[in-house]
C-alpha cells in the first residue's frame, strides 16, 4: 500500500475544542502537537518561524472569515517557549495586512508576546524546479525572510475551490494584487489547485493548525454563515488535514481538487486508508448538515469553441440587487480586461453588471463582496445535466 508523505501513514489530529475560551484552546493545540511528536519536532531554538493565519480580509473573528485570535495565541505561546523567533501576518486581496491585523484581533496579541509583523506588502521572485503547473512565484518577504512557517488556515467553504484549507491557505503568501493575476494565467479550476500545490509545497509549512471551532458554510469565504464544528485539526500533511476537513463536512475528499491534484503530485494523500486519525473519533465530528458543494465537478477549459459551453454549464456569479450597496468592490476585483462586471453605462446608482462572455469564472467577486449580494448559480443547463446524472 503506498502511503503519505515520507513512506509512513499520514497523521491528523482531531481534538474537540468547543469554545474559544484561551485555556480550552491551548489545552487542545498542545495535545494536538504532543500526538504529532512535541513542538521541539517542529523547530528549534533560535530560529525564525513565521505564523500564517488567514487574513482573506479585515473582519472581525464573530464572521468566521479568518482564524481566530485565540488560535493564533495558542499556537504563539507555545512555541515561542521552544525559543524561536516568532513573527505574523498575511496578504489580504485587496485590504492592507496592517488593517486585517487590527480587525481580526492577531495584532494586539502579537504585541503582547513582541512578535513581530512581517512584510507581506512587498516580495521576490523565487524559482521551485520540482513545480508541475508553476515554477516561478513572487513570495513575501516575510516568508522568504523566516526559517520555517506554521499555517494557521480557517475550515471554510469557497466558491471557486469548494473549500478552503490548509492548502489553500499560502495563496496569502503572494502579495497583494499579484493573487489576482493567477486568476488570469490559469483560469481553469484544477490547475488552479495544482499551481496552489505547487505554491504550497514550495513554502513547505512545518505544521499546519486549522481553527474549526467554528466554520464558515454556505456562501463562503467570506459571505457565508458561521457553523459551529468543536474542532481542531493539526498534521504535517496538508492534503491528509483537508482531507479530514472534507469527511467532517460529508464532503468526498476527492472533490476538492487540491486533495486530488496534490495526491497525483506527491504532496501528501487524502485516501482514508492512507491516514491515522489520532485524538477524538471522527464520527462525532461529521456534520451531514454542512452547506458545501457536493455536485460532481464538471469544469470546462476555456479553449477555442469550448468557451461557449463553458459559459452555459460552468455555475455563475449573480448580484443580489437588494444586497447590493453599489461599493465597487468586485469591479475593482475583477482580474480581466476587459472588465467581466461593471457599471452599466457607467451608473453608478445601479448595481453592477456582468458580461458573461468575458467571466472566467474565477469568482473573486463573490469571494470578497462584504455584504454577502454575491452568489455563485448553476445554469438550468447544469441543473437538468446534474439531475439526469444523479
Amino acid at each position: 500500500m503506498r502511503m503519505g508523505i515520507g513512506g509512513n501513514m499520514s497523521k491528523v489530529a482531531l481534538i474537540r475544542c468547543e469554545s474559544y475560551e484561551y485555556e480550552e484552546v491551548k489545552a487542545v493545540v498542545e495535545k494536538g502537537i504532543s500526538l504529532l511528536g512535541g513542538a521541539s519536532g517542529f523547530v528549534k531554538a533560535g530560529e525564525k518561524i513565521l505564523l500564517k493565519p488567514n487574513w482573506l480580509s479585515a473582519d472581525p473573528p464573530e464572521k468566521c472569515v479568518t482564524t481566530h485570535p485565540i488560535v493564533f495565541k495558542a499556537v504563539a505561546e507555545i512555541f515561542k517557549e521552544q525559543g524561536v523567533i516568532l513573527s505574523y501576518g498575511d496578504s489580504p486581496a485587496f485590504q492592507s495586512p496592517e488593517s486585517a491585523g487590527k480587525k481580526t484581533g492577531i495584532s494586539e496579541i502579537a504585541e503582547d508576546f513582541d512578535i513581530f509583523f512581517a512584510d507581506f506588502r512587498k516580495g521576490k521572485e523565487i524559482y521551485f524546479d520540482k513545480g508541475v503547473q508553476n515554477k516561478k512565484f513572487t513570495i513575501a518577504n516575510g516568508v522568504i525572510d523566516s526559517d520555517g512557517v506554521i499555517s494557521l488556515p480557517k475550515m471554510k467553504t469557497h466558491g471557486f475551490q469548494r473549500v478552503t484549507g490548509a492548502v489553500k491557505n499560502q495563496f496569502g503568501c503572494v502579495p497583494g494584487t499579484l493573487k489576482a493575476e493567477f486568476h488570469v494565467k490559469v483560469p481553469d479550476a484544477y490547475d488552479f489547485a495544482k499551481m496552489l500545490v505547487d505554491l504550497n509545497s514550495a513554502i513547505n509549512p512545518r505544521l499546519y493548525v486549522m481553527d474549526g471551532i467554528y466554520a464558515m458554510e454556505g456562501n463562503g469565504p467570506k459571505g457565508g454563515t458561521p457553523k459551529k464544528m468543536n474542532a481542531i485539526l493539526l498534521s504535517k500533511d496538508p492534503i491528509a488535514l483537508d482531507a479530514t476537513m472534507c469527511r467532517l463536512m460529508n464532503l468526498d475528499p476527492k472533490l476538492l481538487l487540491t486533495n486530488k491534484a496534490g495526491m497525483e503530485m506527491g504532496a501528501g494523500t487524502y485516501l482514508e486508508k492512507e491516514i491515522e486519525l489520532i485524538g477524538d473519533n471522527i464520527d462525532d465530528f461529521i456534520d451531514k448538515s454542512f452547506d458545501v458543494n457536493r455536485n460532481i465537478d464538471r469544469s470546462i477549459k476555456i479553449n477555442g469553441g469550448m468557451k461557449f459551453a463553458k459559459n452555459i454549464i460552468t455555475p455563475k456569479p449573480y448580484i443580489d440587487s437588494n444586497k447590493c450597496i453599489k461599493c465597487g468592490i468586485c469591479v475593482n476585483m475583477c482580474p480581466v480586461n476587459p472588465k467581466a462586471v461593471g457599471w452599466y453605462d457607467g451608473n453608478k446608482e445601479n448595481p453592477p453588471t456582468y458580461v458573461y462572455d468575458r467571466c472566467i469564472r474565477c469568482y473573486c467577486c463573490q469571494e470578497l463582496c462584504p455584504e454577502s449580494a454575491i452568489s455563485i448559480k448553476q445554469s438550468i443547463f447544469r441543473r437538468i445535466m446534474d439531475k439526469r446524472n444523479s
